[in-house]
């Protein structure tokens, strides 16, 4: 087992990566805000076996064999990268509704929003490379059970991330209803936001990744 030293430092790096704004964080807003709570929680939850599951298949080894596949990785930071710079697009272009403005989107079933929410995770680029590069270090491999050590390391940054997603789905609401009563904000918000996801998005495309952020 990773000693108690070892655990709270690599919970600090995973709150850390909690709060990085990615397409986990986008989905659970923009559904919560079009279905409410509820809906907002059941993605969360899809959202949170998406991320168990990249943390076992990086402790399996898994996601290396990924990385060794040439192009595959590539593929997968360029398509999150178009797909951010879209969501700047949303935000940026002319007469563009804020992320936390009440939109009108089509209600999805239960099963679909548990779906979308681990796909969404699961196909997540950084959340794999945060256990790539950041679980290695925190295993002690004469202690034995490696697998072990990775999985409850794992399941800790599983655990804070699923509480920040939960705390961001139930404060959308709240702060859409701040935000519609101050026209000003709402348009910084707007413009601020955008402006980020186009630079999280240059990054992922033309750099070396986000590693150690989620989405």
């Amino acid at each position: 087992m990773p000693s108690i030293e070892s655990l709270l430092v690599f919970a600090a790096l995973s709150i850390g990566l909690a709060v990085t704004p990615g397409p986990n964080m986008l989905y659970l807003v923009s559904r919560a805000l079009a279905q409410g709570t509820r809906a907002g929680m059941i993605s969360m939850a899809g959202c949170a076996l998406g991320s168990a599951t990249i943390m076992l298949c990086a402790a399996a080894g898994i996601t290396a064999a990924l990385l060794a596949i040439p192009y595959a990785w590539d593929a997968l930071r360029i398509g999150s990268a178009a797909y951010l710079a879209w969501m700047a697009w949303q935000c940026l272009k002319p007469g563009a509704e804020p992320l936390f403005s009440p939109r009108a989107l089509p209600r999805e079933p239960d099963g679909r929003l548990f779906a979308v929410g681990f796909a969404t995770a699961a196909l997540n680029p950084k959340v794999a490379l945060f256990y790539m590069a950041v679980l290695p270090p925190f295993i002690d491999a004469s202690a034995g059970h490696v697998l072990l050590q990775g999985a409850v390391l794992g399941a800790l940054q599983v655990g804070i991330g699923a509480v920040f997603d939960a705390l961001l789905v139930y404060g959308a609401a709240g702060a859409a209803r701040f935000l519609a009563t101050r026209p000003v904000w709402l348009a910084a918000q707007r413009y601020v936001l955008g402006v980020a996801l186009a630079l999280i998005a240059a990054k992922l495309a033309f750099g070396d990744g986000f590693q150690g952020e989620r989405g």
